[in-house]
């Protein structure tokens, strides 16, 4: 069972493909889309994304639905979604991103209280309005329309306290009345006061298909004509250390996007790598890249392909040692964020009173 909530990183991916019936990326899709999460195997899997690829080459609209819970700061992780959100939309998605206030209060036992779930959305929105994303493109759960809740009730009519446990495991309640809005998130873009039927579109971890399967089976019972939504599923961005993702309730497992230089020199230097036990030994057989997570920056954010290609031969030659490769790593990430956080400040007056 996948723990959508849960901090693990997932290693044997090619298993809960299996398990849970998701389906290989195809390569000839990543070429056609040529973009960088496609072209370096980060969307690995999908379900029914046919019907976008579809739309994309007839030029016809398609819906793009995602959002981040308001539960902790943004981090490199959440930008993989940031990126492919920005894709779609120049490939002429109609865009809903959500800033889930309610969600991150009401299924996260470290978010105390309504305001501190607030603060975070604030600062959520300021860095996705700083990345590119425009006033229209969000939503926040609580400035929401009357018809998403009313909507939200009705899919709750549908599920059954059996039905959540078979999926989830448990019936926790702040996190089954958080999930009744992630359904609604998901699903209402189709109701005819928005874009009416549409094919749809949502990106997520691995670890959120329980979410993803859910929400599909729930578009059947429900009393509308709706298209299923598809669904894409990204590699995850594993955290600092070994065997865990990134993850907003660990600062010591991410890089975010409010890091100062100091903070992401001190985590890049303290990474896990790929490297050998000595410098010698390194230089005769190499590094291994597949395991590093300094590579792993590279590899989810770096924009030039040659470059990446490049720094991952020379690890493996032992051409290049890790000390060397951190130092390039902690100025790549330093340069992009010393330019965003000039930007994020810029947006956090307007953010604050969109949220509240």
């Amino acid at each position: 069972m996948i723990d959508p909530w849960g901090n693990i990183e997932i290693s044997n991916y090619e298993k809960v493909f299996r398990e849970f019936g998701l389906t290989k990326f195809p390569s000839n899709w990543s070429d056609k889309l040529d973009h960088y999460l496609f072209k370096r195997n980060i969307i690995i899997a999908h379900r029914d994304f046919g019907k976008i690829m579809q739309r994309i080459k007839e030029k016809k609209p398609f819906i793009q639905m995602t959002g981040i819970a308001s539960s902790g700061k943004l981090h490199f992780g959440h930008k993989i979604n940031l990126d492919l959100f920005k894709f779609f939309k120049s490939k002429g998605a109609r865009t809903y991103f959500c800033i889930a206030n309610i969600d991150g209060y009401v299924s996260r036992p470290k978010v105390k209280s309504m305001e501190e779930a607030n603060e975070y959305a604030i600062n959520n929105l300021a860095h996705v309005l700083a990345y590119g994303f425009t006033k229209k493109d969000v939503y926040i759960q609580t400035k929401k329309d009357k018809i998403y809740y009313s909507f939200a009730f009705e899919i709750s009519k549908k599920i059954t306290e059996a039905m959540f446990r078979a999926v989830y495991g448990h019936l926790d309640l702040g996190k089954a009345a958080a999930n009744m809005l992630q359904y609604a998130d998901i699903l209402h873009p189709q109701l005819k006061k928005y874009e009416g039927k549409m094919p749809s579109v949502t990106s997520i971890g691995v670890d959120q298909d329980p979410h993803a399967r859910l929400t599909r089976d729930l578009a059947k019972r429900i009393n509308y004509n709706l298209e299923l939504p598809s669904f894409l599923y990204f590699r995850h961005h594993g955290g600092l250390q070994k065997g865990m993702k990134m993850s907003a309730s660990d600062p010591y497992s991410a890089v975010f996007l409010d890091d100062s230089i100091q903070d992401v020199k001190y985590k890049v230097e303290r990474s896990f790598t790929g490297g050998k036990d000595t410098l010698k030994e390194q230089k005769k057989k190499g590094g291994n890249p597949d395991i590093c997570k300094v590579y792993e920056f590279y590899k989810f954010h770096y924009p030039n392909d040659k470059f990446v290609i490049d720094i991952y031969s020379k690890c493996k030659k032992g051409e290049i040692l890790c000390k060397e490769c951190k130092e390039k790593c902690i100025a790549f990430l330093s340069s992009f964020l010393s330019k965003h956080q000039k930007k994020f400040k810029r947006y956090l007056g307007i953010a604050r009173r969109m949220i509240l």
